[in-house]
């Protein structure tokens, strides 16, 4: 299982976030580039950003970092917030992203993943956020009637690289992630799914890894600011 270290990016900024209130942020490094390689120094093999003023935005904001990251690390990264077109895929992939992660126009232009998967083979994937079950998109600021399940089944036959399932009321609260609810939909479809939200300790990530289900990864960002995670140990651990 793969644990994939999130940098959050708000004005330049790495931050985190409560519950995906925009305002409830702690700033951990200014230098989003330099948290990056901390990182990857310490062996993560993969990296997972988000762009939080673009996913308001609904188009690129923290572009300057997010480049800088690709230059000065030499392990894939994927991306979410603000992707919403063609272009911008593009871009990103163009720009040396290895996986673009699309939110919101999951739900309201599902024929783009399509056409995005299957131009980008491996490079695209789907990000569910929930409240209580049901999706949410722009930032999470807007709820929808949608449910997970029934979203993340739609893209079967899409050629998705990966879900990317985050429970928002885990999100920055460090109360543990939503295991089985992340399971149940890890068993759900054949997509490859990624836990994220609330993953506060070591021992989260070993029941993650032994939920029952075959998880792809979880991503983990306060605690590993906070030292409640240590990365070096979590990523042995994932490994034996």
């Amino acid at each position: 299982m793969i644990l994939y270290p999130a940098i959050d990016l708000k004005d330049g900024n790495a931050v985190r976030l409560v519950h995906g209130d925009m305002g409830r942020e702690t700033v951990f490094n200014e230098n989003p580039a330099a948290q990056a390689l901390e990182f990857v120094k310490a062996g993560s093999e993969w990296l997972h950003l988000v762009d939080l003023n673009g996913a308001f935005a609904g188009e690129p904001v923290n572009a300057a970092p997010v480049e800088a990251i690709l230059d000065q690390c030499d392990v894939p990264a994927q991306l979410g917030g603000g992707i919403r077109d063609m272009a911008t895929i593009e871009r990103w992939i163009g720009k040396g992203l290895a996986r673009v992660i699309l939110g919101t126009v999951a739900v309201e232009n599902p024929d783009l993943v399509r056409e995005a998967a299957k131009e980008f083979p491996g490079k695209v994937a789907v990000g569910i956020d929930a409240r209580n079950g049901r999706v949410a998109t722009k930032g999470w600021a807007e709820e929808t009637d949608v449910m997970v399940t029934d979203l993340a089944k739609s893209f079967e036959d899409a050629g998705v690289a990966a879900i990317i399932y985050t429970d928002i009321n885990r999100d920055g609260a460090m109360q543990g992630p939503n295991i089985e609810a992340t399971a149940d939909l890890a068993r759900a479809v054949s997509i490859p799914v990624i836990a994220s939200g609330g993953v506060s300790s070591l021992a989260d990530l070993i029941a993650l890894r032994d939920c029952g289900a075959a998880l792809n990864g979880a991503i983990s960002g306060r605690a590993l600011y906070d030292g409640a995670i240590d990365l070096k140990q979590a990523l042995d651990a994932l490994k034996s």
